[in-house]
């Protein structure tokens, strides 16, 4: 009876570590940010902000036109999100729910291409960009991560979740396949595409290396390109910088906010 309560003791321990190793962070480039005063490097590091202002979060804005930025950012990551959705929907129900020569074989070769880090596709995708003109462009930062093995195999599982059943009965009484992908599975796996969606949303908000290369007017940067011309700005100020930092994280923390019910529902389908 006592080793219960240990053991359960033991897992909300460790759970309060990761939680402090996940957050601490966050907290410290917060801390940075909103101080005035203190050594930014001192250690142990300082926990509670010293003379607290929001002074340099309007350096920010005065320094680097953000709210452009921030539109930037906005689009990129909404129209990665809507064909990232369409394409690997599209490319995941066959694999899932029809029968072809070489389907195995096509999946295997999607799935090995989780074991190739991003990196590698920078060089091909590159020439395949400025072949097709579009460099400096939102269609060449776009292109590239429209179609991933991550979102097929997830997408996959979750349209051989729905119950073969239904799918008969709707071929008997006449449905087109894509009346079935569309009209039916669609809406059933939305819980799944809600947790896709939300992935590739902040995946594409955070990217940096690749818009970096692709881009090269200030003016069409999105957010996480541009706020590192405050480092050029203000080469000693610390604080702005981290303020400019917390601007970026604050709309991603906010959506998973808001969304992690959706999330979470999409998980556990694809756990199962």
């Amino acid at each position: 009876m006592r080793a219960r309560p240990l053991a359960t003791f033991g897992h909300y321990l460790i759970l309060c570590v990761l939680a402090v190793v996940c957050v601490f962070p966050f907290w410290w480039t917060l801390v940075t940010a909103i101080s005035t005063e203190g050594n930014v490097f001192a250690f142990p590091p300082t926990f509670w902000p010293r003379a607290p202002s929001l002074e340099n979060f309007a350096e920010v804005f005065r320094a680097i036109p953000i709210i452009a930025f921030f539109k930037n950012s906005v689009l990129i990551a909404v129209c990665t999100v809507f064909w990232k959705l369409a394409l690997c929907s599209m490319a995941a129900y066959p694999l899932a729910r029809m029968q072809f020569r070489g389907r195995k074989l096509v999946f295997g070769v999607i799935l090995a291409t989780l074991v190739l880090p991003s990196e590698v596709n920078f060089l091909v995708n590159f020439i395949t960009i400025t072949k097709l003109s579009l460099v400096d462009t939102y269609t060449g930062v776009i292109l590239p991560n429209v179609v991933t093995a991550v979102a097929i195999l997830l997408l996959k599982q979750a349209f051989e979740e729905v119950p073969q059943d239904l799918i008969d009965a709707a071929r008997v009484d006449g449905a087109s396949e894509w009346i079935i992908f569309s009209k039916i599975m669609l809406p059933l796996i939305a819980p799944w595409l809600a947790t896709v969606g939300i992935l590739t949303a902040v995946e594409a908000w955070n990217e940096y290396i690749w818009p970096s290369i692709v881009m090269s007017k200030p003016d069409e940067f999105p957010l996480s390109v541009g706020v590192l011309y405050l480092r050029g700005t203000f080469g000693s100020s610390t604080r702005v910088i981290a303020a400019g930092t917390v601007l970026t994280i604050l709309p991603t923390l906010a959506a998973f906010l808001f969304t992690q019910r959706f999330f979470m529902r999409g998980m556990d389908g694809a756990v199962k």
